[in-house]
């Protein structure tokens, strides 16, 4: 997970932990990429593998007031029954996809909001952390040949990801971390936060955080968007180390791969950075593992590096992830699911999705909007690009579903002169678009904006038209779907007023 961009955090969960028994609470919750599979022969277990594909799926409203323009107050968006409801039952092929139990949602970290157990131990927790600072048992020295050896002089403070312990109520936040990473149990989160800071020391993690480390991985892990939610969003694309050349630069010996560990948690240190650790604010991130073109059992060096990445992060970085959604997921990972799941806690298999190719966009819309959905998952935002100017990540979008066999009209009303802008797409096409501006005053002609033209899948997955408006009436945006499949119709439109 890198960074440069808004907010970011490391990839995700699941890899290989070799032969060790499940952790408390959120020890599976890692923020490293899924390994390939391998032979149960290795005595390695994978702990990881999805997810989640709950079977009753909710429609995305369209906005609930029209996108922003300057006359937003006298436009608006006519829809009546145009938004259905999606199928509810699976297809064949996603019967045996395990279902989730509970959906994960997210504790608080208010204080008032703590049970009476909770606070108790968040106190007790506090009070070991000062009698540390003020023992030097947190002062660890970064030279040494041992890490572990401790130094006579205490800094000035103590710190982990930027934030001073014990200076504000963001500690408050920190010290839950590692509590529901163990269970509230006071004496296995302090030892949890006291090996964290010894280890962050000896890792030179403060120093790191500014090193260089180049751009060659900016493609396989990034930030775009947010979630419903507020959360930033991380994509990691497996799929990109099927190119050789990168692959045997990242992981071809023992020196690339601890190249390739410190970019990992230079990465995620930049994101966490980017938190908000006040009570009540943003502290996690959603992650997003794209396993499309995912490599094959045989690289052993992805598998090498993952499993040290993972044994880190999930030491190091407890509670920072909010949901994993696994896409592009192929079909044995459901057979990694089954031997995975007796190793997990339900509030760690209650954070995962899953998602089959075919389900990729549909099960990011239920958490993410489409404006902030990447345009190579099937959503309306492209990045570093002029494409189409006139909307960003910030102008809402609207969702509708389009029956199989069957036409839908959207229909908006506008209510004054103008130069009406709208972009639209449908995943995957292969249906019919037209689009025709009708007048309030039926003895004028409907005029023809766009004629029927079919679309398939390999045309521009957005388009976007204007259209100058000189008296009231409607916009119809036309979708003929003549496929067995239902699709989901992602437009916004933004309303220029002519001068008088």
């Amino acid at each position: 997970m890198a960074d440069e961009n808004p907010t970011t955090a490391a990839p995700e969960a699941a890899a290989l932990v070799q032969n060790s028994p499940p952790r408390s609470s959120t020890s599976e919750e890692t923020l490293e990429p899924p390994p390939p599979p391998v032979s149960v022969t290795e005595n390695e277990t994978p702990l990881s593998l999805p997810l989640i594909l709950t079977s009753k799926e909710t429609a995305i409203s369209p906005p609930s007031s029209p996108p922003p323009s300057s006359t937003a107050a006298t436009t608006n968006t006519t829809l009546g029954e145009v938004i259905e409801q999606p199928e509810k039952t699976l297809s064949h092929d996603h019967k045996k996809i395990p279902q989730s139990m509970v959906s994960f949602k997210e504790e608080s970290n208010r204080i008032r909001d703590l049970s009476g157990l909770e606070k108790v131990s968040l106190d007790e927790l506090k009070q070991l952390v000062q009698e540390a600072i003020a023992n030097k048992d947190f002062a660890f020295s970064s030279t040494s040949e041992d890490p572990t050896s401790e130094i006579k002089s205490n800094p000035d403070e103590i710190s982990i990801w930027g934030i001073p312990l014990l200076k504000d109520d963001r500690t408050d936040v920190i010290l839950l971390k590692f509590l529901r990473a163990r269970d509230f149990k006071v004496k296995d989160s302090f030892t949890m936060l006291k090996n964290t800071l010894r280890w962050r020391k000896a890792f030179s993690i403060d120093a790191l955080v500014d090193e260089n480390l180049g751009d060659d991985l900016e493609k396989v892990v990034f930030m775009h968007g947010y979630d419903t939610e507020g959360h930033p969003v991380c994509y990691n694309v497996y799929g990109e180390f099927q190119n050789k050349e990168l692959y045997q630069k990242t992981f071809s010996d023992e020196e690339k791969r601890t190249r390739f560990l410190k970019w990992r948690i230079q990465f995620l240190e930049r994101s966490i950075r980017k938190l908000d650790f006040s009570p009540g604010g943003v502290n996690t991130i959603f992650q997003v593992s794209d396993l499309k073109n995912s490599p094959g059992p045989g690289k052993r060096e992805l598998r090498l590096a993952t499993k040290q990445a993972l044994q880190l992060l999930q030491d190091n970085y407890p509670e920072f992830v909010a949901k994993q959604v696994f896409i592009n997921v192929p079909w044995w990972y459901l057979a990694f699911y089954t031997m995975m799941s007796p190793f997990m806690t339900q509030r760690t298999k209650s954070k995962f999705v899953f998602a089959s190719p075919s389900r990729t966009s549909e099960t990011l819309f239920k958490y993410v909007s489409p404006e902030h959905v990447p345009i190579q998952y099937g959503g309306l935002s492209v990045d570093y690009c002029d494409c189409n100017p006139e909307f960003t990540i910030d102008d809402p979008a609207a969702v509708v579903t389009v029956k199989p066999c069957t036409k839908q009209t959207v229909e908006i009303i506008v209510n004054e002169r103008c130069n009406f802008v709208w972009e639209l797409r449908v995943v995957g096409w292969e249906v019919s678009y037209s689009a025709e501006y009708v007048p309030k005053n039926e003895n004028n002609y409907t005029i023809i904006i766009q004629k029927a033209r079919k679309i398939s899948a390999n045309d521009e997955p957005v388009i976007s038209h204007s259209f100058k408006i000189n008296e009231l009436g409607k916009i119809l945006l036309t979708i003929d779907n003549p496929t067995s499949k239902k699709k989901n119709l992602l437009y916004r439109f933004k309303v220029d007023p002519l001068n008088e």
